[in-house]
This record gives structure tokens, C-alpha cells and sequence, in this order.
């Protein structure tokens, strides 16, 4: 198990499989190592898409889950009532907040415009000093490069401090997202 201090991984993806089968087979990759690592899987309660993907693997290695779905929500990502805990909410805002609270660091995978929302709200939050959680970005195959390529660009132009790049942790796949996190969680009891 990695460090006490990282027990519970929100996770940010993808309601759709998308086109590379490969996003796929990494979102399973990912919840099986939660499982694997003793840890719980916190995510939008889904079971479409890569959503579905990482909470149906994360189960079937026996991880707690916890999925959170806005009422709204509930027949388009066909909410995942079996869950370890399944929590309905009124908005997307307090899906957010409520998935953000508990958990101790954030993993966006591949996704669209819903992950890209998730994403960019805690990295707002972290920008201002309302946590520490550490934030990665699966970035398997280069999906995320326009991405970090935009975060340079918006640094570049001054609409924001080069600082804000270190606040994000890309990471090229599923083994090294544990490393990383391990490192993070090492550094994490020294402080």
C-alpha cells in the first residue's frame, strides 16, 4: 500500500470509451492497481464509458468505491447503484465538491469536456491555495499534449505563473502514476 496519507484516488475521465481501445484498457489497468494498493476509488458513479471501466474493474479486485452523480445525471451515465457508496446530489457543483473532499489526490484520464471541467477546477483551487492534494495527468499515448502544450502557451503569454505547471503531474501510464504517487505520499509523511 502507498503511504497512509494517500488513501483514496479521485478519479476524472471519460463517459465515453473513446477511439483509442488502448484509454480503455488503462482505465481498468487503474482500478484494478487502486484495488491492488488497498485503495478507494473515488469517481462520478457512472458505468458508461471509461467511468464505468475503472469503477467495474476497481469492484471486481475488491476496492472500495465511492461514486458521486448528480440526480440529473443518473439515466444518461446509468448510475452505479452497487457501489460501496453511491451518493446522489442536486448539481454537477456539488458532485464536484463532495468527489474533491474524499479524496487525496485527483487522477484525470482521458476524457472531454466534463473531465476538463473537473480538472481545471482543482487546479484553480490548488492555484489559490485551497489544497495541497497532489494532481496528476494520464497522458498515454500523448493524449494530453495539446493540453500541456495550452498550459504553456497561457504561461507564456502571461495569463498565468510559471508556477502553475508544477501544480500538475503528467504521467505516461498506470505504473508510473504508482511510482509517482509513492513518491508523493513519501514526501508527503516528511512534511
Amino acid at each position: 500500500m502507498i503511504d497512509n496519507k494517500i488513501k483514496s484516488i479521485c478519479v476524472y475521465c471519460g463517459s465515453r470509451p473513446g477511439k483509442n481501445p488502448a484509454h480503455m484498457a488503462m482505465a481498468e489497468q487503474l482500478g484494478r492497481e487502486i484495488a491492488a494498493h488497498d485503495m478507494r476509488l473515488v469517481y462520478g458513479a457512472g458505468d458508461v464509458g471509461l467511468m464505468g471501466a475503472v469503477a467495474r474493474a476497481a469492484q471486481a479486485a475488491g476496492a472500495d468505491t465511492f461514486g458521486v452523480i448528480p440526480v440529473h445525471l443518473l439515466q444518461r451515465e446509468v448510475g452505479k447503484t452497487d457501489l460501496t457508496r453511491f451518493v446522489i446530489t442536486q448539481t454537477m457543483h456539488e458532485r464536484k465538491k463532495v468527489m474533491f473532499m474524499n479524496a487525496d489526490a485527483v487522477v484525470t484520464l482521458p476524457g472531454g469536456p466534463g473531465s476538463l471541467d473537473e480538472l481545471f477546477e482543482v487546479l484553480t483551487w490548488r492555484q489559490l491555495g485551497l489544497h495541497a492534494k497532489p494532481v496528476y495527468l494520464l497522458n498515454q499515448d500523448g493524449y494530453w499534449d495539446p493540453l500541456l502544450a495550452l498550459i504553456d502557451h497561457v504561461i507564456a503569454e502571461g495569463f498565468a505563473d510559471e508556477s502553475f505547471a508544477q501544480l500538475l503531474t503528467p504521467v505516461a501510464d498506470v505504473p508510473a502514476l504508482f511510482a509517482r504517487l509513492e513518491a508523493d505520499a513519501r514526501s508527503m509523511s516528511r512534511e
